[in-house]
């Protein structure tokens, strides 16, 4: 059984709007990223992958609710169409389910 490890201090996000995903990096390295794309005012998430490395750190749920906390802040609805993202706002949908598009 793989010991859950917590999340390192030094993990940095961003959005990287040019290649349409949000990044978490370490020590300058992407090691979490979620790709989406735009649809009119909706954030669809494709996909999101953590480095295998750096599983079971909480980083891919760190990287989600940075993603979907800037989603909300720029007025935008959220569309998840990758797993991990969708099971994450089912996750914490007091929080996050009003974001979704319906």
């Amino acid at each position: 059984m793989k010991q859950q490890q917590q999340p390192s201090a030094a993990a940095e996000t961003a959005h990287d709007e040019a290649l349409g995903r949000y990044e978490l990096r370490m020590d300058g390295r992407v090691v979490a990223l979620a790709k989406y794309h735009r649809d009119g005012d909706a954030v669809v998430f494709t996909h999101t992958e953590v480095d295998e490395a750096h599983e079971g750190q909480g980083l891919g749920s760190r990287l989600a609710a940075y993603a979907l906390d800037d989603v909300r802040s720029r007025g935008l609805k959220a569309l998840p169409q990758c797993s991990f993202i969708a099971g994450y706002i089912a996750r914490h949908e007091k929080e996050y389910g009003p974001l979704v598009k319906r």
